[in-house]
């Protein structure tokens, strides 16, 4: 139906132009170019995309717990391409910047080309991702709706209310639910009543636990422990569902890690190093994504900037979604621009 999506795309960039008139004050900006008609000539390798994000998900968590902690989340280890060493953005380690990476492939720093959402609060100025760029930012879910497709996002935090006024017309579920078990069960039953080419999944208690109890404490590994019990209720019915079953790819990655009191300081390693993990339609089981790629470099215990030869970051969920879906890139990204992360040796 290209008619219904081109009139919704240009209520939502004069919807967007307002509001960056509003949000950056005297800024000029120019006039948003026509975003790319989909490129029907990829091959998709999956009918839907689920991407994770547990927040403050530590990858040190994993090996502490083991697999007698955390069953489901090793098992997507074994059974997917993977790494634990990957990083965040490389600017800040913080909940609102580093997720809005995950869906525009952008870095944050605006002047540079980011998104430009350095806040991690529930603030109304600048009131979209737009104006905190000041220009036109596209996202996952501007391409999967040009494509024709839904997507939506399950999130339990209200400062991703941010989402929705970016992108108000691609968003077709914007689910904030605070409560991690609510929020699961709304998004098993979206699973069960909606079809959908992208969702995205937000599980915060690690980080709350984190805040209140300590980072890597035994307060935060029981509340890893719960996490790991909730993804792996949304795997069973992605194994389970004949919707899904062999259909379906997770990504499932994590905003920032923590230590101790918090997850602030950008230059440690425990708050920059990520999980990153890829299960199911066109991924091969039990390997590592810096083998998969050698364009790539495992990055050590390095803080790694953008420049030169980049670790998978978790930046990269938006392109890399939309490759699997056979989608380009969402304009004007960065992460995996050329959609080159690999997650099977074809």
């Amino acid at each position: 139906m290209p008619g219904r999506t081109a009139a919704r795309r240009s209520i939502a960039l004069l919807a967007s132009a307002a509001l960056l008139g509003a949000g950056a004050g005297a800024a000029a900006t120019s006039a948003p170019a026509p975003a790319p008609a989909p490129d029907t000539s990829r091959r998709a390798v999956t009918d839907t995309v689920v991407a994770i994000s547990i927040d403050a998900l530590n990858p040190k968590a994993l090996t502490k717990l083991g697999r007698a902690g955390t069953p489901h989340l090793h098992a997507l280890l074994d059974q997917g391409a993977s790494t634990l060493n990957a990083r965040t953005e490389h600017e800040l380690t913080l909940t609102l910047p580093n997720h809005t990476g995950m869906v525009t492939g952008r870095r944050i720093q605006a002047t540079t080309g980011g998104h430009g959402v350095t806040w991690n609060d529930d603030r109304r100025r600048p009131g979209t991702v737009q104006a905190a760029a000041g220009e036109s930012v596209e996202s996952v879910f501007t391409v999967v709706d040009d494509a024709d497709l839904s997507a939506g996002f399950f999130a339990s935090k209200t400062k991703f209310s941010l989402w929705d006024r970016s992108w108000p017309l691609a968003t077709d579920a914007q689910t904030i639910i605070e409560n991690n078990q609510k929020l699961v069960r709304a998004f098993k039953r979206d699973l069960g009543g909606a079809t959908r080419a992208f969702r995205l999944l937000h599980l915060s208690e690690p980080d709350v636990v984190g805040h209140a109890k300590g980072f890597m404490g035994q307060a935060y590994l029981r509340a890893v422990r719960r996490a790991d019990r909730r993804v792996g209720s949304v795997i069973d019915v992605l194994r389970t569902d004949p919707r899904y079953a062999g259909h379906t790819t997770v990504i499932l990655t994590a905003d920032h890690g923590g230590r101790g009191k918090g997850h602030y300081d950008a230059t440690s390693i425990h708050d920059y190093r990520v999980p990153f993990v890829v299960w199911g339609s066109g991924v091969d089981p039990g390997t590592d994504l810096y083998d998969l790629n050698p364009d790539y470099a495992d990055p050590g215990r390095d803080r790694v900037s953008y420049d030169g030869v980049q670790p998978v970051r978790n930046g990269m969920v938006a392109n890399l979604a939309l490759d699997l879906l056979g989608l380009p890139a969402v304009p004007g990204s960065e992460h995996d621009a050329d959609q080159d992360l690999g997650v099977s040796a074809d």
